[in-house]
This record gives structure tokens, C-alpha cells and sequence, in this order.
């Protein structure tokens, strides 16, 4: 179910989103995955999967394959360890990027480092400009305080400002705001937006959102986001 709250606005509400939950895994699908489909909830633009996910501890994903799609992972709490055929051995952690380019192939493994503690994170699915790409791996840390009151880019085609590569045209920004922060984006007449509330409360144009909740953005807009309390945000602007 939508909710449409403007001309350009509509709401992917929390509550209606997919559910993946065994012994190990509690995930949440914005868009259509796996079991849960949805006509309605295909992807929006290139964006094809948010899955919202927090993973028990010593749970994780067996080593799997991929093909032709820019997979992107964001950590809200805890850590996951990565290890790919390309050789890569990596721990995500809050504040860092990781994005691993698919594209002719590539099998990977993802798994809670903890043995203690659960992990939440963000695995967003982007449809590369071209199939047949060389698979490739990369991860950076964004510092707090390039994050706080202010909008990061994380993720861009042309990896400019330090932003992880990602191959479709689409700039990833992402913000923590706290109480009476407020950070500013226009989304242009030719583009669209997506804001994913990855935790908290915020308020974009009026529009309270909450934790799981997403925003739909068609043409030309000015966002306003801001938070009384405290929230999280990625913020996507897409071609």
C-alpha cells in the first residue's frame, strides 16, 4: 500500500513492506524480493532492493552468486564480515560505504562478525548502466562528522568528493540529523528522489517518516529534512 501526500510525493509506509524472518534473519522489503512480490513495488528507477535487514548473531548469507548489479551495503549497528571470489576480506562497519559491482560474476559470502551481538543493516540493489561490467569491490569510511546536521555523499558515478564508484547514474548522500537539524536538497525537474529513513524520526516538507519508511520523489522538488529527535537517512538522487 501508498500513500500519496503530494504531486511528487509518495510514501513507501514501513508497514507494508515484505517480511523475510527465520531463525536468523528478520527483513524487511521495500521493494519486491525473493518470496514477496509485489506488481505494485518492482523498484523505482534504478533502485530494484531496500531490504532492511538485522541478522542474529553468528547468523549470516552462505556464499551465494551475483550477477550484472551494483550491491550496496550500509551498517546502522553491529558489524557484517564480507569475503568475495575476487579475494576481498572485509568487516563493514557504521559509517562506511561498501559497494561490490557484480557485474560478469562474482560469489560472496556475508555473515554477523559478532557471535554476541545482532546487526542491522541496508543491502540496496542498484541496476548497473551496462551488463557485462568487470566485478569489483570497494569500501569507505565516512567520518561522524561529515555525517551529523549535514548531507555526505557516499556513493556517486564519477566517485567525486571521495564517495565510493558506482556504475548508474546516481548520487547516494546520507545524514544524521539531531534535534533541530535541518539539511536541504532540490531534486531537479529531470531527476527523482528516494529518502530512506534508516532509523529514527524525521520530517521531509510537513511529512513525518519514521524508521523503514520511504519517500518517492518525482520531478522537481525542494526537500526540507529535518528531525526533533534524532534520525538517519539516505538520500538518492537518481537519473
Amino acid at each position: 500500500m501508498t500513500k500519496t501526500t503530494t504531486a511528487n510525493m509518495i510514501v513507501r509506509d514501513r508497514h507494508h513492506r515484505g517480511v523475510t524472518q527465520i531463525s536468523w534473519l528478520d527483513s524487511r522489503h521495500s521493494f519486491s524480493f525473493g518470496n514477496y512480490y509485489d506488481p505494485e513495488h518492482m523498484g523505482f528507477r534504478s533502485l530494484r532492493v531496500i531490504n532492511d535487514d538485522k541478522v542474529a548473531p553468528g547468523g549470516g548469507f552462505a556464499t551465494h552468486g551475483h550477477k550484472d548489479m551494483e550491491i550496496f551495503t550500509y551498517v546502522l549497528s553491529g558489524a557484517i564480515e564480507h569475503k568475495d571470489s575476487l579475494g576481498t576480506g572485509s568487516v563493514i562497519r557504521p559509517g562506511e560505504a561498501q559497494i561490490m559491482s557484480a557485474g560478469t560474476g562474482i560469489m560472496h559470502s556475508e555473515f554477523n562478525h559478532s557471535q554476541t551481538e545482532p546487526v542491522h543493516f541496508l543491502q540496496i540493489w542498484i541496476l548497473p548502466e551496462r551488463k557485462g561490467l568487470t566485478p569489483r569491490y570497494e569500501q569507505k569510511a565516512f567520518p561522524l562528522n561529515e555525517r551529523e546536521g549535514k548531507l555526505r555523499l557516499i556513493a556517486a558515478k564519477d566517485g567525486r568528493d571521495g564517495a565510493v564508484k558506482i556504475y548508474q547514474d546516481v548520487d547516494l548522500y546520507t545524514s544524521i540529523l539531531g534535534q533541530g537539524d535541518v539539511v536541504e536538497f532540490d531534486v531537479s525537474a529531470n531527476r527523482y528522489g528516494w529518502v530512506q529513513v534508516a532509523q529514527g524520526t524525521v520530517n521531509v516538507n510537513g511529512i513525518e517518516l519514521y524508521g523503514g519508511d520511504g519517500l518517492e520523489i518525482r520531478g522537481a522538488e525542494h526537500l526540507e529534512i529535518s528531525s526533533q529527535d534524532r534520525g538517519e537517512i539516505l538520500l538518492f538522487d537518481l537519473g
